[in-house]
């Protein structure tokens, strides 16, 4: 069983906050199982985002955890990840959209495998 989205970005936030990186929440999706999109700002106007891997990705010993693919896998201008979270907000009213700020481009994200 999954944990709830809620209850997954209220712990993600924490975990950003005591590594001295900002985050928060930019939309609030469905509390139960909305999907979780991840904006990293790097500060000099170029950003990554990060968005939930496929279900194939997942391992079948631990299939609550959540994985992240980074797309794109460079950093792009900020305003290509916004054009994307547009795209996603319209497909899927339920997302979540998190943004976090760091310069290292710092994440703490679980990254998919494969």
């Amino acid at each position: 069983m999954r944990i709830k989205s809620n209850i997954w970005v209220a712990a993600y936030l924490l975990r950003c906050q005591t590594e001295n990186v900002f985050g928060a929440v930019r939309r609030r999706g469905s509390e139960e199982a909305g999907a979780v999109f991840v904006k990293l700002a790097l500060l000099d106007g170029n950003a990554l985002l990060f968005t939930p891997a496929p279900q194939s990705t997942y391992d079948e010993d631990r299939p609550s955890e959540r994985n992240f693919v980074q797309w794109p896998t460079e950093p792009v201008a900020e305003q290509k990840i916004e054009e994307r979270l547009v795209k996603e907000m319209s497909f899927d009213p339920d997302v979540w959209i998190v943004e976090i700020e760091d310069r290292a481009g710092r994440h703490f994200l679980d990254l998919a495998k494969g």
